[in-house]
């Protein structure tokens, strides 16, 4: 495997990462479902997720959304097209090389995974090319990946706390003053697609 090509096509590649809480499912089937096919982009997911249980959110997504949607595994290398969603009672983040990492190491914001260690993470490996994403949930997780992405040259887009089913996880990312956009639900993925456009995978 030429993992050097791999990085090379990466280097070009937009990465979204997405944080959400409660009516984070549904927010995340709007977001997906509104992302276009070309140019392909990279999304990880840090949804909160009861740790006590198996999962049935890859299941949900995909029948939703008709995407490749999958768990993160360790040391995987993502693939431009695929959805990767953290585990349950794991932490997703991203290794330097670009590859994923799972961690059960303590909770953040009270929860794992969460989306402080994705963001942050994401933006150190990728930097420019992170599009952090904030939807609905409580609490406060996701503004220190905010920063982080910002501190990186990412950009931020944030679903309206005003409009959002919960707005503690949007609210904390405006509060940081570091959000490029603040938007409906509906108007996320046409904003996401605006910004990737002339950023290929090739």
């Amino acid at each position: 495997m030429d993992t050097g090509a791999e990085d090379a096509r990466h280097e070009r590649c937009t990465t979204v990462v997405v944080g959400a809480s409660a009516g984070g499912v549904a927010g995340l089937g709007v977001l997906l479902n509104g992302l276009d096919a070309g140019p392909p982009v990279v999304v990880l997911v840090a949804q909160h997720l009861r740790r006590s249980r198996p999962t049935q959110i890859v299941a949900i997504l995909s029948r939703r959304t008709g995407r490749t949607v999958k768990l993160a595994e360790e040391g995987e290398r993502p693939r431009a097209g695929v959805v990767y969603v953290a585990p349950p009672d794991r932490h997703l983040c991203v290794n330097e090389d670009g590859t994923l990492s799972l961690s059960d190491e303590g909770l953040v914001n009270f929860t794992r995974p969460a989306a402080d260690p994705l963001f942050e993470s994401a933006a150190r490996a990728y930097g420019p090319q992170v599009i952090g994403c904030v939807l609905t949930g409580a609490d406060s997780d996701g503004a220190r990946g905010v920063e982080a992405v910002k501190d990186h040259g990412g950009t931020v887009v944030v679903q309206d706390p005003v409009t959002a089913e919960f707005h503690g996880m949007p609210k904390a990312a405006v509060g940081t003053g570091r959000v490029d956009h603040v938007l409906h639900l509906a108007d996320i993925a046409p904003t996401i697609n605006r910004l990737v456009a002339g950023v290929e995978c090739s």
